[in-house]
């Protein structure tokens, strides 16, 4: 661990990156597109090392994922075409994100409590999206849609509940046979209706559904060993 002021190893993690971008003919040819799969690689790995509950682990893990964020802002930054940014652009952007959409703490703004402040971002990004000449704004807007199922639908479902949606809005119409095209949006096979009914029944329980169908996996994953160790009998 280092000493002196908290986030002064950051800089070094930026030096280091400039190095290796000039230096090093792998960093050096890696675009933002060579990167996304890196990117998402991380964040799993980091999720495993959550799960471990190693707190080194996890560390390391952290900063393969920082790593990525640092890698992407330093090909960012050269740029020729006056999309440019660099690591500070971002550490401002989001600096000047969290203080605008925590007004009871950067101003003068008082909340009754935890969900308060959920509504109170929702409502900030809203009008963030209006200024700036979009489109009319859903609360579904900013899902990103390439995420794993489950977490998609529980992030749906969480959005859809703080926008005031009500609870019978995930009982899904069915009809649609299992195996085929799942294009149409207006129903969907009972097998499908039945796992999205199972992810808002384990929100609420206060469980993440993604979270929870992991840790089912690992169980599997432990059982199948142990019967394998078994002589498969």
């Amino acid at each position: 661990m280092t000493g002196g002021r908290p986030g002064a190893a950051l800089l070094r993690l930026v030096e280091v990156m400039d190095t290796l971008r000039v230096s090093c003919p792998w960093d050096a040819r890696q675009t933002h597109e060579s990167l996304a799969p890196h990117l998402l690689e991380e964040c799993y790995e980091a999720l495993d090392a959550l799960e471990s509950g190693v707190p080194a682990a996890l560390r390391d893990e952290l900063g393969d994922v920082l790593l990525q964020v640092v890698f992407h802002a330093r090909i960012a930054a050269e740029a020729t075409d006056g999309s440019a940014y660099t690591i500070d652009d971002v550490a401002e952007g989001i600096v000047a994100k969290l203080i605008r959409r925590h007004p009871h703490v950067f101003a003068d703004v008082t909340v009754s409590g935890p969900e308060e402040v959920k509504r109170n971002w929702d409502a900030i990004k809203a009008a963030e999206r209006a200024e700036a000449g979009g489109p009319a704004a859903s609360a579904l807007d900013t899902v990103p849609f390439g995420q794993p199922a489950l977490a998609l639908a529980a992030q749906l479902q969480r959005r859809a509940e703080r926008a005031g949606a009500p609870a019978e809005l995930a009982s899904l119409p069915t009809g649609r046979p299992a195996g085929t095209d799942t294009r149409d949006g207006d129903s969907v096979s009972d097998i499908g209706a039945e796992l999205f009914t199972l992810v808002a029944k384990a929100r609420e329980a206060g469980l993440d559904p993604e979270l929870e169908l992991r840790a089912a996996a690992r169980a599997y994953r432990d059982r199948f060993r142990a019967w394998e160790r078994s002589g498969r009998g």
